[in-house]
């Protein structure tokens, strides 16, 4: 008699989650392999939600997706026109700023999400968590990171689509993201958020390797392994090309 108290328990936690919705997310590419030609990708995310007994809500719910690239910290450098010169005048460090950031939902994020929740979940580019490198005033770093996320935004790496989810029937739904041509390597994250009445009331994640392959990859393994020697040699073809130029300038001429 004493088994079905622990069986109960055990099966608590089942019995909880089977009142709330379940996500079941999937991927176009598991993996996306970057070659000599590659000029970009298109990403599908979909999926299904799974709601308690198979019946879907009579209001419609919002979902959010974001495909998040590997952190990386990153030095900000200001640039200023200081004696008719464009230099550097200014830096600031992050210490987790991620490499890669798009996120598509099916209402705009500020519709779905008050601040604080919108910004616990990192929805949002202006919610991302860059993590500064201290010892800077408020301002400064509010201004830095504004200059972070532009420059990163004009470069296709920080994206957001308001209208970018699909949803077929309150239970089938799609969403696609842009990858542009130098999206940095690594392991990325697609999570899924299932929204409702402010709250996220369900997620889940899946894992996708961006890599490079062929000659791309076995230079950049090169440089990353044996950097003495991947050095020297970036310097005799610099040489060995500056010296055939040289060679087939004299003549010409």
């Amino acid at each position: 008699m004493r088994r079905a108290p622990l069986l109960l328990a055990l099966l608590a936690p089942l019995l909880i989650a089977a009142d709330k919705p379940v996500l079941v997310p999937d991927i176009s590419a598991r993996q996306v392999q970057i070659r000599y030609s590659f000029n970009g990708a298109q990403l599908l995310l979909f999926g299904a939600v799974v709601y308690p007994g198979g019946r879907p809500p009579d209001r419609q719910l919002d979902i959010a997706v974001v495909l998040r690239g590997p952190v990386q910290p990153i030095l900000v450098r200001e640039k200023q026109k200081i004696a008719g010169i464009w230099m550097n005048a200014d830096s600031n460090r992050f210490r987790s700023a991620p490499s890669f950031y798009a996120v598509a939902s099916t209402r705009p994020i500020n519709d779905l999400l008050d601040s604080r929740t919108a910004a616990i979940y990192e929805l949002g580019v202006q919610n991302l968590q860059l993590s500064p490198g201290g010892g800077a005033l408020p301002e400064k770093e509010r201004r830095f990171e504004a200059g972070l996320l532009d420059l990163r935004g004009r470069q296709g790496l920080y994206a957001e689509n308001d209208h970018g989810v699909e949803i077929t029937g309150g239970v089938l739904y799609r969403a696609t993201i842009t990858i542009p041509s130098q999206v940095p390597v690594g392991a990325y994250t697609a999570e899924t958020f299932l929204i409702d009445r402010g709250k996220v009331i369900a997620a889940a994640t899946r894992d996708i390797q961006i890599d490079k392959s062929g000659f791309e990859r076995f230079v950049a393994v090169a440089a990353r392994r044996q950097r003495v020697a991947y050095g020297l040699t970036c310097v005799a073809l610099s040489l060995g090309l500056g010296w055939a130029a040289a060679a087939a300038f004299r003549r010409r001429f």
